[in-house]
């Protein structure tokens, strides 16, 4: 007690220490700061791989998408318990199944149909009460569905040769005409434009490596090897798909909207460099504008923007690609439109980086919303004009672009968090995502470049790897032709076939030949059948 008045002890406890050793604490402070930062990006980074190995995709996955989990080992059980929805049709008294008609459904109009007739003999058609003869008084008739494995046989060609039986007969030089000649694929070769045609498509379209396809011909007895289907495949697109491959490049760089991407691949014998390195198969299209879709891949050994510059010599307008920068360094004259969907992506997984309980109310998930708010209007005016269509951008989706901008502006997040990369795209890329706006043909995504893409990046899980440049170069221009073809509701067998078949005669005419061979100039006989068309 002093002077009467207690006093009260204070609850922080004063400690002498040296500026040394308060300097070291406050680096330790920092230090820990750091590590908790840290820790907390990595389980974001945690949280977002395990989503993106178990979880769904931003997009929404459907049934088809769930159906095709289950695959792997029980794909006949996963569509076999599927239950199907059966048409009930109501009669007079009560309800029954309708008789399905899926077989009509499911099969084109010109499908052959073969008639087997199951007939009595003639000594069971007499009755067995009177003994009168019996007669046809109607039938009943069951159809199913056949199908005939691939068959392998033997075409020979025979050229016949003439002469004149008199002028040999008078000691005259005898005139000696001969059948016109088809040069053939390969020559010297036993291939076809058949065998070649089907190697191609079971490799690029089913996904079948060329090991298989070898074990396939060998369970039917041909002896085939995989080193002379590969010669097969490369010389016949070296010799006839490659000419087209370059009219299609000469029309496709004349075009004023274009899509790119690209995605990596492994070549073993790259020469100077190991086999473990990068390369890559760069993708370039057509817009949604072409009546003639045209689908190109190329092949090249690094990412630098060069590839690109160099492809698209004497291209002049618009290029959507995604947010790499070696596309924003190209000539002037192509104008980079940026990528919507990517900047979406970006606020989805910040949105799944964070804990469940925290994803609510998060700030990624407003900008996510103002993504989903652009594609809503892009659906809107997907059936427009192309004059309506920027007319509508530039009403309602070029004030929403300002709100999210300002409302990007005005958020902060440490960089290398999702929510940081995320605000950083979207800020960095702003003046090529902007872009959309200034043309009605342009899109508001690099979408369709990724679904074009997609059919190589789904067969690089199956052949893994090239073997050499020219091997990779090869399948660049073969996929090119089948995805063309594809695009523009061709069937990439009949197609290669016809070309192949073509192609050589064709040849002799002289320079030119490669564009009657075109898919827009393809015959009848090579598009997909109308019930096909019409369920792509």
């Amino acid at each position: 007690m002093k002077n009467g008045v207690n006093e009260g002890k204070s609850n922080t406890e004063m400690v002498t220490i040296s500026r040394g050793e308060y300097e070291e604490f406050q680096a330790q402070r920092e230090r820990i700061t750091a590590l908790e930062k840290q820790v907390e990006q990595l389980m974001e980074a945690i949280r977002l791989s395990r989503r993106k190995q178990f979880g769904s995709s931003s997009e929404k996955l459907g049934e088809e998408g769930y159906e095709q989990l289950s695959l792997l080992f029980n794909e006949a059980e996963a569509y076999c318990t599927a239950s199907e929805k059966k048409e009930l049709t109501t009669v007079a008294a009560h309800t029954r199944q309708k008789r399905s008609s899926r077989l009509e459904e499911i099969l084109p109009e010109d499908v052959p149909v073969e008639v087997v007739e199951h007939r009595l003999p003639a000594e069971e058609l007499v009755c067995p009460a009177c003994g009168t003869e019996m007669r046809e008084i109607g039938k009943e008739v069951r159809r199913s569905l056949v199908m005939i494995p691939a068959q392998v046989k033997i075409r020979e060609d025979w050229y016949y040769t003439y002469a004149c039986r008199r002028c040999q007969e008078e000691g005259i030089q005898t005139p000696i005409a001969k059948a016109e000649r088809t040069p053939a694929v390969i020559s010297g070769s036993y291939a076809s434009a058949e065998a070649i045609a089907h190697i191609m498509v079971q490799k690029f379209v089913m996904g079948s490596p060329l090991y298989r396809q070898e074990q396939e011909w060998n369970r039917q007895g041909v002896k085939l090897s995989r080193q002379t289907m590969s010669n097969w495949i490369l010389r016949a697109a070296e010799d006839w798909l490659a000419p087209v491959y370059e009219e299609l490049h000469r029309q496709l760089v004349g075009r004023d909207v274009l899509h790119a991407d690209e995605t990596t691949l492994q070549v073993l014998r790259e020469p100077g460099k190991s086999a473990q390195s990068k390369s890559y198969m760069w993708l370039y299209r057509t817009g949604g504008d072409a009546e003639h879709p045209i689908v190109l891949y190329e092949y090249s050994p690094n990412r630098k923007p060069k590839n690109a510059e160099m492809f698209l010599e004497g291209f002049t307008g618009w290029l959507h690609a995604d947010g790499y920068p070696g596309y924003h360094s190209l000539p002037e004259r192509i104008r980079v439109v940026g990528c919507w969907a990517h900047a979406r992506r970006k606020f989805d997984e910040a949105v799944k980086s964070l804990p469940k309980g925290e994803q609510a109310g998060c700030v990624a998930l407003e900008g996510q919303r103002y993504c989903n708010a652009l594609f809503a209007l892009e659906k809107e005016f997907a059936n427009l004009t192309v004059e309506e269509r920027y007319k509508q951008r530039q009403e309602r989706a070029k004030p929403l672009l300002d709100a999210l901008l300002a409302w990007a502006e005005t958020k902060k997040a440490a960089p290398k968090s999702a929510l940081g990369k995320a605000l950083h795209y979207l800020q960095e890329q702003w003046p090529y995502l902007m872009r959309y706006l200034e043309d009605g043909r342009l899109e508001v995504s690099n979408n369709r470049a990724e679904r074009s893409i997609k059919p190589f990046v789904m067969d690089r899980k199956n052949f893994l790897f090239a073997n050499t440049p020219n091997g990779a170069q090869g399948s660049a221009i073969i996929f090119s032709l089948i995805e063309t073809a594809k695009e523009n509701g061709l069937d990439p067998y009949r197609y290669l076939v016809w070309v192949l078949q073509s192609a050589p005669n064709l040849a002799v005419s002289g320079p030119g030949w490669a564009e009657r061979l075109l898919p827009e100039n393809a015959p009848e006989e090579c598009c997909n059948p109308p019930a096909l068309t019409q369920n792509t």
